[in-house]
């Protein structure tokens, strides 16, 4: 019984204080470094900060569905989503430091009430936790998609990585549809819509 909780601190401890591994190769890696100016750079800085956050969260958010789910099938493909959805971690992180950057300092913070919200999913059952997964994942590919118009035309690294991650999350959506998951009623969709802007307005400082 304490095995799950164990790993589920050592997976905590490693997404909020270790370097985020990568097997794949980086989106843009091949794209030249394109001489930004100093507003540019702080403000494509700040929406891959976001980005990053947006990551943290995914991870606590399929940690705490693990943890809940009735379904050791549906538990398999959550764990391999987290896992695969490091990759955006990497990436994130990464491109931070390459614009001079910092990672948001309530990490910690995002990930708990991120993980927070995994187990309450997965208390109401696989296929409410499925909803609230592919509704999350909508909402980041849209997220994703305005700022592929926010960041700088000239950032090809950033944008790169952005439209790779987009394409990614929308994949996680169709899956957790393909398992059955329950669409969310319109005012829980409202709801993390306004959860995820008050994130983002503060991550884009913090």
């Amino acid at each position: 019984m304490l095995d799950p909780l164990i790993l589920g601190f050592d997976r905590a401890l490693r997404t909020l204080f270790v370097a985020a591994p990568s097997t794949r190769c980086v989106p843009g890696r091949e794209c030249l470094e394109t001489a930004l100016s100093a507003p540019e750079k702080s403000h494509a800085a700040s929406l891959m900060r976001i980005n990053h956050v947006g990551e943290i969260c995914a991870q606590g958010l399929y940690q705490g569905q693990a943890l809940t789910c009735r379904d050791p099938k549906i538990r398999q493909v959550l764990e391999k989503a987290a896992y695969e959805e490091t990759e955006h971690l990497a990436w994130t992180e990464r491109r931070i430091n390459e614009l001079g950057g910092r990672k948001s300092l309530l990490n910690p913070l995002w990930y708990l009430g991120a993980l927070s919200l995994g187990v309450f999913a997965g208390k109401l059952g696989d296929a409410w936790s499925l909803g609230f997964l592919a509704e999350t994942e909508r909402q980041v590919e849209a997220h994703l998609r305005h700022h592929l118009h926010e960041l700088p035309a000239r950032d090809s690294k950033s944008r790169s990585i952005v439209q790779q991650m987009k394409i990614d999350e929308a994949s996680h959506a169709e899956m957790a549809a393909s398992l059955g998951a329950r669409d969310l009623p319109p005012r829980v969709k409202s709801a993390m819509r306004l959860v995820a802007g008050i994130m983002t307005r503060t991550a884009y400082y913090v």
